[in-house]
């Protein structure tokens, strides 16, 4: 269903609409337009910081975790190794568990997750497991699953699916190309993994999930899903004679992506975001078709420099009526 009137955003253009249409008095189009732009409040701003730096610091402990068993894994003796990331686990699963839900909690349990895949590594180094990397990450993602079920933490999530489009990378790498399985083939099947992630990320914001609301995770995996299908279409185009099914069903699949972008446009009451990828993906297929036809059909090598360039200066301007027309008909800020 779509968002209620009163759970949308007060952008400007919103008010201005009510003003308009004399639902908000002057008076009162006055203060809302106030407080709409206004600046966040000191408590807003503190918990922002805060958040922020608890994120940034929680990487650069891990990083630095990373890197001291990198520096002095000559000097560490096997136990010492596998005892210090255990001891780094369980304080961070330790502290997870006593913050509860609160951010620090969270990041708590997020930095026990990534000191996971060390432990794995190390102990394949120690013992010479033999393991193929593969299954370093596989491993890896099947053992935080049980956190990142119960965490209800977006960035716990995307780690999980990042870690599973490295084993898929890696599997591809080392165990199907033997088989004649194309890069090709795996660029499809990120497309259609991250796709069906995003897709199912939408379905249950829509159900109104609480902590599925913020709209930052289903647009990095919009990009994750039409980065590879976009690419496949561009071999569609510039293959001449070598065009594979994969490459044809990733412009059927580009095709409904950018339908369904549109219509979560719409549902949402604005969503420029993924409207402007939508926009880019278009773009970059129209130009690379038109660069095509003008170098392998008509063999119009000057004249393509001097094209191509105004074909695209045209798809950008084109392009930028579109979204501010979708922006103002939405009422949702440019800026969003």
């Amino acid at each position: 269903m779509p968002k209620d009137f009163l759970d949308l955003e007060a952008t400007p253009e919103r008010l201005h609409a009510l003003a308009d249409a004399g639902i908000l008095r002057p008076d009162a189009y006055g203060r809302a337009l106030h407080l709409a732009v206004a600046s966040p409040s000191r408590p807003a701003w503190r918990a922002f910081l805060s958040t922020t730096l608890m994120a940034l610091g929680s990487l650069l402990v891990l990083a630095g975790v990373v890197y001291f068993f990198a520096f002095n894994w000559a000097e560490l003796g096997r136990f010492s190794k596998l005892g210090l990331i255990c001891l780094g686990i369980a304080g961070a699963a330790v502290g997870a568990w006593r913050l509860g839900d609160r951010p620090a909690g969270q990041f708590a349990l997020l930095a026990a997750a990534v000191l996971v895949g060390p432990l794995l590594a190390v102990y394949g180094q120690t013992y010479q497991t033999g393991a193929d990397p593969y299954e370093l990450f596989i491993g890896w993602g099947v053992l935080i699953l049980p956190w990142v079920a119960l965490a209800r933490f977006t960035p716990l999530w995307m780690l999980q699916l990042v870690l599973v489009n490295t084993g898929v990378i890696l599997f591809w790498g080392q165990r199907m190309t033997r088989f004649g399985a194309y890069e090709a083939r795996l660029a499809l099947v990120l497309g259609l993994l991250n796709g069906f992630a995003w897709a199912t990320y939408e379905h249950f914001a829509n159900q109104k999930v609480s902590w599925l609301q913020g709209r930052w995770m289903p647009r990095v995996l919009s990009l994750m899903t039409l980065m590879p299908l976009v690419t496949l279409g561009i071999l569609f185009i510039v293959s001449r004679h070598d065009r594979s099914i994969e490459s044809g069903v990733s412009l059927l699949l580009v095709l409904g992506a950018l339908v369904a972008i549109y219509a979560l446009h719409r549902h949402l009451h604005g969503e420029l975001f993924l409207l402007t990828v939508g926009a880019l993906s278009v773009i970059t297929l129209v130009t690379t078709a038109v660069g095509y036809f003008l170098v392998e059909v008509t063999r119009a090598d000057e004249l393509t420099l001097f094209i191509l360039p105004m074909v695209l200066i045209g798809e950008v301007a084109l392009a930028v009526y579109w979204l501010r027309h979708e922006s103002q008909a939405t009422g949702v800020s440019e800026e969003t």
